[in-house]
């Protein structure tokens, strides 16, 4: 089966969701299944629930806080691993999918550099689904994808000071 590149990007909620989605359908179907989350540390609720899959691995490359200015060396150290990590997760073709959560903050936020998220995307075996996700998504990574979903924010409750509720939001 030939694999596509899709990108979820744009301000609204959704975008890791959305992929999480496309995981547990793989993971539904058999397939082999690697999600890489930038940005991102501890137990929340769908990597809960994906580690109940044999077929699904996620790892988690970040200091679980925001990146506020310039990264702090932590935060660049463990997008470096990350992005070693991926790039060999790629390399060995042993995943039918594989999820790049927040790589295109990891852009914005200096932890990545534009060219190295396009170098996932070009180490992406024929067979193999590449979904990158997070606000953001710079131009030469929206024309280099095959499929590019923008969640658009219209109405959302945490401008109403609702915070992430587990099972919701996290």
């Amino acid at each position: 089966m030939k694999g596509y590149i899709q990108i979820y990007t744009g301000n609204g909620k959704g975008k890791t969701t959305a992929a999480l989605g496309l995981a547990l359908r793989g993971a539904g179907a058999g397939l082999q299944v690697f999600v890489g989350q930038f940005l991102k540390q501890g137990p929340y609720s769908e990597i809960k629930a994906l580690s109940l899959f044999e077929n699904v691995t996620v790892e988690q490359f970040g200091m679980g806080k925001f990146v506020r200015g310039m990264p702090s060396e932590d935060e660049k150290a463990a997008a470096r691993k990350g992005y070693a990590r991926l790039c060999g997760i790629l390399k060995a073709n042993a995943h039918d999918l594989v999820i790049v959560d927040e790589g295109n903050v990891a852009v914005t936020c200096q932890l990545l550099t534009e060219n190295e998220l396009l170098g996932f995307m070009d180490l992406k075996p024929d067979n193999v689904e590449l979904v990158i996700t997070g606000r953001d998504a710079s131009a030469a990574v929206i024309t280099r994808a095959d499929l590019v979903t923008e969640m658009k924010e219209i109405k959302h409750y945490y401008h109403q000071g609702v915070t992430a509720r587990k099972g919701i939001e996290k």
